[in-house]
């Protein structure tokens, strides 16, 4: 186990949400992709002996040496009722120290806030989840359902070695369970000078290709009509550049039609981009959620100034709307050309469901009873979470990691940015949430 050590403010002035997501963005539990990680093992110890702590038998499961994840059931007042998953990943994307302003694995704690990488995706819910069970089980007390909580591995490389690893070899460890709960929603926007909150009801289909060119190598002072590196510029720029349509899902256009009724506009004037765009730092997922986008990520060719390569390679990451993947994958050949091969590294399904149900009116009524009169909207998450997996098993997933945020907070550029941060006062309004949430559902 890896030694913490404490910062200023003093751990007895932290709020133990505070203390406890402060402790496992110390952990560096990096996942650079295509096998290259930290390991979660180190996180994983620290939320199992906090699980230990509170009487509960977690079990620590390694997909690979390294790759662990973690697993508890907690037993409900009302063991005839489904049990509730409640997971969160513990792996975190790369930061580089030379960009941000603090320390990316430091847990600063500066001006009201908690910064580092992990602060929101998602070591802040993470936290939430053990203090919240700190809350029901250390009173003596009971959650209402049984709980099955789950913190995974590898969710930042599509859980491959976490919770599809789980779900494909460990299914009776969610035995009886049908809804589930996680990140990314529950959190708060400003419409028009007023707080909503956001529940995810869905999130796109990941796809994520490799396309490869090839041509002959040759010297760099040559004329060269077969060089991969112009073909794989030229079919890049194409997919970079697409301007994907929008196409609107049951749960994009119960949400657009919902931000037209709170802004008071009429949505057949005002079109879903100008809709998005009101939602103010929101709009950072909200837009991504009414079409298909492809962005290129990665570039990888030659190998020295005066050779030109024979191959050249780039990542693109893909995420089309649900049910859209195949359409998407052959229009993509198309612009890329037959001379362009398309690698598929990776692919996951897209998921949807109802804004509706009483895991849903249960969510609206505890968000109700601590931010009274803020409406609770569905959305589509524009990336995707380990409820992929979890759907494999029958379960429906639900993004609510709920958080309270002031307006100014561009909480969706905190996702794999720079300078990561959470309030804490948002830490302590989704720990009284969550309480509220498990103990009576």
């Amino acid at each position: 186990m890896v030694s913490l050590t404490s910062s200023s403010p003093s751990d007895s002035d932290l709020d133990l949400t505070a203390v406890l997501a402060r402790d496992l963005i110390r952990l560096d539990t990096t996942n650079y992709g295509e096998g290259r990680s930290n390991g979660e093992t180190d996180a994983a110890e620290y939320v199992a002996a906090h699980l230990r702590g509170l009487g509960l038998a977690p079990e620590l499961i390694d997909s690979e040496p390294g790759r662990t994840s973690v697993v508890a059931r907690v037993t409900g007042r009302d063991s005839s009722c489904s049990a509730l998953v409640v997971h969160g990943h513990l792996d975190v994307v790369p930061a580089d120290p030379a960009n941000w302003s603090v320390d990316p694995f430091g847990g600063v704690i500066k001006d009201g806030l908690l910064w580092g990488r992990g602060a929101v995706d998602m070591k802040n819910m993470d936290a939430m989840i053990l203090a919240s069970l700190t809350d029901i089980i250390g009173s003596g007390g009971a959650p209402e359902r049984d709980l099955v909580i789950a913190f995974f591995a590898d969710e930042e490389a599509g859980g491959v070695l976490g919770s599809g690893y789980l779900a494909r070899e460990r299914p009776e460890l969610f035995t009886g369970a049908t809804e589930a709960i996680s990140e990314v929603g529950g959190y708060s926007i400003t419409l028009a000078g007023k707080r909503a909150y956001l529940l995810q009801t869905g999130e796109k289909a990941l796809i994520w290709v490799k396309l490869v060119a090839r041509g002959s190598a040759g010297h760099g002072s040559r004329i060269h009509h077969d060089n991969a590196i112009t073909r794989l510029a030229e079919a890049v720029a194409k997919v970079g550049r697409r301007e994907w349509p929008i196409r609107l899902t049951n749960t994009t256009t119960q949400l657009l039609a919902e931000l037209a009724r709170i802004l008071d506009v009429d949505p057949q004037r005002v079109g879903p981009d100008e809709l998005a765009l009101a939602t103010g730092t929101a709009a950072g997922f909200i837009q991504a959620s009414l079409r298909t986008t492809t962005n290129p990520t990665g570039l990888a060719a030659g190998y020295k100034h005066n050779v030109i390569p024979d191959t050249a390679e780039a990542l693109i990451d893909i995420r089309s709307l649900p049910g859209e993947e195949d359409s998407v994958l052959a229009e993509i050949a198309d612009l890329v050309g037959p001379d362009i091969e398309i690698v598929i590294m990776h692919r996951d399904i897209g998921l949807e469901i109802e804004f509706g149900g009483p895991l849903v009116d249960a969510v609206v009524e505890t968000l109700g009873r601590h931010d009274p009169g803020a409406p609770v909207l569905p959305y589509l998450l524009s990336a995707g979470t380990d409820n992929k997996a979890l759907s494999t098993l029958g379960i429906k997933g639900y993004g609510f990691a709920p958080l309270r945020l002031p307006s100014d907070l561009d909480f969706p550029a905190m996702f794999h940015g720079v300078d990561e941060r959470v309030p804490l006062d948002a830490l302590v309004f989704g720990r009284q949430v969550l309480t509220d949430l498990l103990s009576r559902y």
